[in-house]
């Protein structure tokens, strides 16, 4: 009957079948699909159903945790939910004061002991660091390192506008200061072949973010920089793993309300110490986790469907954070009236 038809038809059964070239675009497309489907899972169950590695595989409780940038928002969380897991906690930041508060806090609630260095990352003082060392030698065994001292632009400002000290303090503290204190740990976490480094990196370091230039490129850095230094430790027993967030409220993203895609310290920080050796939505990137569900969410849907390269996601970047620079200009113009 079929050759009938095509008879009729004028050609014949064989001219019906899917040729070849259309079968292999069928057969990529559905690869592909079934990739992204598996992708996808493979988040959920990182971020909701396998657990992370215990904190007591990179270091027994009573050792010591060092903290960068301790004394506000996540550095601080770190240092408290650290502390409450049995950690003694070596705090390092700007102003002594809040240190002093800080420590004060942390003996009181988990009855751990604690050291403090007021030190300026920005100044890349010599004789900082060499306290910095006497302080490492002192305690004797540093397990984990988070490195999460930072600086941002002041407000989103054309590369060509930014002020060079703002420039330099960007770079000093971001890569110089992560850098130096990372070294002068290291050496211990190989003699034990053991520890945990923990660097706080921002999605300004995957997705390019105009009028942040400085800052994106700082970020950038710090995750090429990680990458490579997962690859040399791991094989010592030293975990290095680089933690992607978006926004987090804080003095330096100056939110003050937490929402579904902008968490507490609080929160985030029990996300990033609850999740050591799973990506998240950072699958593919070595050493890399993001850890909060919902910026997890944020990065594999922006990656899976545009990239984070893309020139969609820089200039929907670039006319977001123009729009935040024409506010912030006007209300410093509105402010700087009323005080006229």
């Amino acid at each position: 009957m079929e050759d009938k038809i095509a008879a009729i038809q004028g050609c014949s059964p064989s001219d019906y079948s899917a040729s070849p070239t259309t079968q292999f675009f069928a057969f990529i497309g559905l690869l592909w699909l079934s990739l992204k489907i598996f992708s996808f899972w493979r988040m959920i169950a990182s971020l909701f159903v396998i657990p992370g590695a215990s904190l007591t595989k990179f270091g027994r409780k009573g050792s010591w945790a060092l903290i960068t940038g301790a004394s506000d928002g996540i550095g601080k969380e770190y240092a408290l939910q650290l502390a409450a897991k049995g950690y003694n906690i070596l705090l390092v930041s700007r102003t002594q004061a809040k240190l002093l508060e800080l420590s004060k806090e942390i003996k009181e609630k988990y009855n751990v002991e604690t050291r403090e260095l007021a030190m300026d990352f920005a100044l890349n003082r010599d004789k900082d660091y060499t306290a910095l060392q006497r302080l490492i030698d002192e305690v004797k065994n540093i397990s984990i390192l988070v490195n999460n001292v930072g600086l941002s632009h002041s407000l989103p400002v054309p590369f060509a506008e930014t002020p060079e000290q703002e420039m330099e303090d960007i770079i000093t503290i971001n890569c110089t200061g992560t850098l130096r204190v990372t070294q002068l740990v290291v050496p211990g976490m190989i003699k034990r072949k053991a520890g945990l480094i923990l660097t706080m990196a921002s999605f300004g370091g995957i997705m390019p973010t105009p009028l942040l230039a400085t800052y994106s490129g700082s970020k950038a850095f710090l995750q090429q920089w990680s990458t490579a230094l997962h690859s040399e430790l791991e094989p010592q027993g030293v975990k290095v793993q680089l933690v992607q967030s978006y926004l987090v409220t804080s003095a330096m993203s100056k939110i003050r309300r937490s929402s579904l895609l902008v968490p507490t310290p609080k929160q985030f920080v029990r996300a990033a110490l609850g999740k050591i050796g799973r990506s998240g939505s950072a699958q593919g990137i070595l050493g890399t986790s993001t850890p909060y569900w919902a910026h997890a969410i944020m990065h594999w849907a922006i990656a899976t469907t545009v990239g984070t390269m893309n020139v969609v996601v820089v200039t929907v970047n670039r006319r977001l954070h123009a729009d935040i620079r024409t506010r912030a200009l006007r209300k410093a113009e509105r402010e700087a009236k009323k005080s006229s």
